[in-house]
């Protein structure tokens, strides 16, 4: 997977990847969704609404920011 964008929060750093023309949130290497675009994913990070990171981290309670403007752009 290649990262394209990063957040660093108090419990680690989420990144959102693609792969294959797919759009995933990690969470210590771990894939939380697939999603047809980046901001998708980054919402759903935001609201924590993904599948659940690292033993049930609710990442809405993270300040994980829906606009990926707020992001580190890793390319």
């Amino acid at each position: 997977m290649r990262r394209l964008y990063a957040f660093t929060t108090r419990v680690g750093m989420f990144y959102i990847a693609e792969h294959d023309g797919r759009f995933h949130p990690l969470y210590r290497d771990e894939s939380l969704g697939s999603y047809s675009q980046p901001s998708q994913a980054a919402d759903d990070l935001a609201g924590g609404h993904t599948f659940s990171a690292g033993g049930g981290i609710d990442t809405s309670h993270l300040g994980i920011p829906a606009d990926l403007t707020e992001w580190d752009r890793l390319f």
